[in-house]
């Protein structure tokens, strides 16, 4: 199969279908990750990337490469799942990924979002297979329902805008309003823990966390018209008009690369016909399929 024929299969989230469907049982790798002690072949799968690693520099073992290898999850990765530490820190996604990557050179903190759950849904996949079934309580009559989610048909979401330089991650907008030519980034897993973090510390402190949008540009913009001092660039994303920090939140989102992690809900209540687009429920049964809430 092709690059661009593997590109156009948007609802796999493995090289193909079918691998996604058998990657807790079949070995898919070409390199060896066999445990010859206890005789046990841990499978491995290619991901592709959502941001085609177009975004990494020459220097990063993900520059321009469409797919990245993993193995299946076993039980160590099960047990970074419980750790408590790692909860705490906001790090499990992080080390879980760590632990699951074939190529040690790669720096997972340093990973845009959208690659990054692009691997942590395939990992879940290894791992407990294609199916998810959550409890959605119903936001019209409130009766729970129980969904059936099929992961692999989960639609990768590729980029499809240029960067500004091959290998770097900033991209030109220019603002309705104020007509600004600013840059911005997709923000990395890091930048997204430290996000989680800081709103989680102000709610310890009893503090309304009410800056989350101008937290975010100030992470995502680079430069206003030429002009990278943080000073002026922080201040920009404070203080632009409304409807310039509407529209280019909106590109961003529009823009970002990964997957659509949306699926429609229809209650199954007879006497409800509620209908809604709804961000697939990110709870304890995401990797513990068996376990209960």
């Amino acid at each position: 199969m092709s690059q661009k024929d593997d590109r156009e299969l948007k609802n796999s989230i493995f090289a193909a279908k079918n691998a996604a469907e058998n990657a807790g049982m079949q070995a898919v790798s070409r390199e060896e990750v066999a445990r010859q002690e206890l005789g046990i072949e841990i499978p491995t799968a290619l991901v592709p990337l959502p941001s085609r690693g177009l975004v990494y520099p020459k220097e990063n073992p993900l520059h321009q490469q469409e797919q990245v290898e993993i193995k299946g999850m076993t039980a160590n990765e099960e047990n970074i799942l419980m750790s408590r530490a790692l909860i705490k820190k906001g790090t499990v996604i992080t080390e879980l990924i760590k632990a699951c990557m074939i190529d040690p050179r790669i720096d997972v903190n340093a990973m845009v979002s959208g690659d990054r759950n692009a691997l942590m849904v395939a990992i879940r996949i290894t791992g407990y297979g294609t199916e998810y079934a959550p409890t959605v309580q119903c936001p019209g009559c409130e009766v729970r329902n129980d969904i059936d989610i099929n992961l692999a048909d989960l639609e990768i979401k590729n980029l499809e805008i240029e960067p500004m330089e091959l290998g770097k991650n900033e991209f030109a907008f220019t603002t309705p309003v104020t007509k600004k030519r600013v840059t911005f980034r997709f923000l990395t897993g890091k930048e997204e823990e430290e996000i989680i973090a800081t709103s989680e510390a102000r709610k310890k402190k009893g503090l309304q966390n009410d800056n989350v949008i101008t937290t975010r540009l100030q992470y995502s913009l680079l430069s206003i018209d030429g002009n990278y001092d943080r000073g002026l660039v922080n201040k920009f994303s404070m203080h632009m008009p409304a409807k310039d920090s509407l529209y280019l939140r909106k590109y961003i989102d529009e823009s970002e690369p990964g997957i659509d992690m949306r699926f429609e809900f229809k209650c199954k209540n007879p006497d409800c016909s509620y209908e809604e687009v709804m961000a697939v429920p990110m709870g304890p049964t995401f990797f513990w399929p068996n376990a209960g809430g």
